[in-house]
């Protein structure tokens, strides 16, 4: 959901200052991935035409439409010579209209390289937008008001780092919702239709990953769902902790939960640093910036003690080979410009709100306390973090499926082993699908 970066801008002088704007100048054309930003892009593309006379086009796909624009898009002869992939899946649908990026600044700008996106060739297809992290965003100051209780299961955040004692002290919040104030400790889950993302694929995130560990892999044909348990303790700890009935959770949106959370009616829910302009934003909003933190999502998994957060990307930026080399040039020196000058920064930490996993913009990171945070779990040397997998989950039909199942389950129409068996027969007949 956000950033790139680079550095140098040798690039920029010899491909972008060409006052007569001749054939060789070259023009980008950015296809943008996320709606919330297409006004700073605007703002970015204006800018740096008016500075470089190298035309910049910028169209943003609405959303939940952006591979379907793409399609469409990238076959025309006025073609996006900027776009975004979404992993490796992506890739597999992507690769012959993207431009190997190893030698490019921006890639090799990035502060852990095996962030980047590679082929089965080795090179290098994608570079990350951004990094970003999720995990259990919660509101310290009812914390504090519980820790002073007597009787109180823990005195400090400090001794939540795993599920027994987050659910032990879950329990005890929620039998005290009305002296804290609240409706329910977690926020509703959001299993209305389309707005599931969090479970089908967040959550599922750290078992999946603690699956592909244990095999030694980055990638399935066939899962087992080995740590299915450990995803239905804490997704029963939401729903049964809640500040709803988990029946009413499949007319629930993310809208509604980040509300309840903004207004102080939850003292926890689940989600990413992007949340932070869902909870500001929010008319009624009474949470106050310092009492916003992150806490690791527990599932009992032996050693969560020493987890972080979720922290990764989905979003790479790719180039289009099929432009002229003239475009390719011109838009390497946009994204050379954008991640490495200090005005092109100014917009990416500051308007933006990326987190850039680059070198060129060492700690500077955005002053939202949820970017303050994932900064935070990103340079703790004594937790290690959760990556992002799901980028290899086969589809979104899989997801869907996923999901349906967790409604059913929610309200009570199925068992969990049903549940279970959707996850497995899903994955591996939509990736034996891809062929």
């Amino acid at each position: 959901m956000m950033t790139v970066a680079g550095f140098a801008l040798a690039g920029l002088a010899a491909c972008g200052s060409d006052d007569e704007g001749g054939d060789d100048t070259g023009s980008v054309y950015f296809l943008n991935w996320k709606p919330e930003s297409e006004e700073t892009y605007q703002e970015i593309a204006r800018v740096y035409e008016e500075e470089t006379g190298v035309p910049v086009k910028v169209v943003t796909a609405a959303s939940g439409t952006y591979e379907q624009t793409l399609r469409s898009e990238i076959t025309k002869s006025d073609a996006p010579t900027l776009y975004q992939i979404n992993g490796p899946m992506g890739l597999r649908t992507w690769q012959q209209y993207a431009l190997p990026l190893d030698d490019t600044d921006f890639a090799k700008d990035l502060n852990d390289p095996g962030l980047a996106l590679f082929g089965e060739d080795g090179n290098v297809y994608g570079v990350p937008l951004a990094v970003e992290g999720f995990g259990i965003i919660y509101n310290e100051a009812i914390f504090e008001e519980y820790f002073a209780m007597d009787g109180a299961k823990v005195s400090s955040m400090d001794e939540i780092n795993n599920f027994d004692t987050l659910k032990e002290v879950t329990d005890d919040m929620q039998a005290r919702k009305d002296e804290l104030g609240i409706d329910g400790v977690f926020a509703s889950t959001s299993l209305a239709t389309g707005e599931e993302w969090r479970w089908q694929t967040h959550l599922s995130n750290t078992p999946v990953y603690y699956e592909y560990q244990d095999a030694g892999v980055t990638d399935m044909e066939e899962i087992q769902f080995t740590y299915n348990e450990n995803y239905k303790n804490i997704f029963d700890l939401y729903l049964t902790n809640s500040t709803v009935e988990p029946a009413l959770t499949p007319s629930k949106t993310v809208t509604d939960s980040m509300q309840e959370f903004a207004t102080g009616k939850a003292a926890m829910v689940q989600n990413g640093n992007w949340a932070w302009s869902q909870i500001s934003d929010i008319e009624g909003n009474t949470v106050a910036e310092e009492d916003i933190k992150f806490l690791p999502i527990y599932t009992g998994v032996e050693g969560e003690e020493n987890r972080g957060i979720n922290i990764g990307t989905e979003a790479f930026m790719a180039i289009n080979s099929q432009a002229s080399e003239a475009d390719q040039q011109a838009t390497i020196d946009f994204v050379n410009w954008l991640f490495s000058s200090e005005e092109g920064m100014e917009y990416v930490t500051n308007d933006l709100g990326f987190i850039a996993p680059f070198q060129s913009f060492g700690d500077n990171v955005p002053s939202d306390p949820l970017a303050v945070e994932v900064n935070a779990y990103m340079t703790d040397s004594d937790l290690e973090p959760i990556p992002w997998v799901f980028t290899t989950y086969p589809s979104q039909q899989f997801k869907e499926d996923f999901s349906g199942a967790l409604g059913q389950y929610a309200s009570g129409n199925i068992e969990w082993d049903e549940v279970v068996s959707t996850f497995t027969s899903s994955w591996a007949r939509e990736k034996a699908n891809l062929g």
